[in-house]
């Protein structure tokens, strides 16, 4: 994806945006630059959701920053360069690391570190990603 042209999306709480991805208590919503955020992706910032810059979250993932199942809160902040697969779900407290990647579908209730593959239900770290694969998805590079 080339980010050139890249203008930050207009948020207005609770309403989709003109990409179809919708946050709430948009005041506590930190979009960082060049982000790519998919279709369908709630992300609740009621305690605060960082996404840094080159952050690439896929479509219909969740974030939240709340949770009334198991009474938790804490802010989340996704670092820089990170890519979030497309269903995941991010729960409240969590941090994922500078360039890590969470597979589809995962589950994530704990920190991820840097320069890490992480995925499942829920995710766990499988390994640290190549020098090669830090350098295909560097910054503003090739992300298909």
């Amino acid at each position: 994806m080339s980010f050139q042209n890249w203008i930050s999306p207009e948020i207005k709480d609770g309403q989709p945006t003109q990409y179809q991805w919708i946050v709430r208590h948009k005041d506590n919503f930190r979009l960082g630059k060049y982000t790519d955020i998919g279709a369908f992706t709630y992300i609740n910032a009621k305690h605060t959701v960082t996404l840094e810059d080159h952050v690439q979250i896929g479509s219909h993932c969740s974030i939240y920053t709340c949770s009334t199942i198991d009474n938790k809160d804490g802010p989340v902040t996704l670092k820089r360069n990170c890519r979030i697969g497309t269903h995941s779900v991010i729960m409240p407290g969590v941090t994922i690391g500078e360039n890590s990647v969470i597979g589809a579908f995962s589950f994530v209730t704990r920190d991820i570190p840097a320069d890490i593959m992480a995925y499942g239900v829920p995710a766990k770290i499988i390994r640290k990603l190549s020098a090669e694969e830090k350098e295909r998805f560097a910054e503003g590079g090739d992300r298909s």
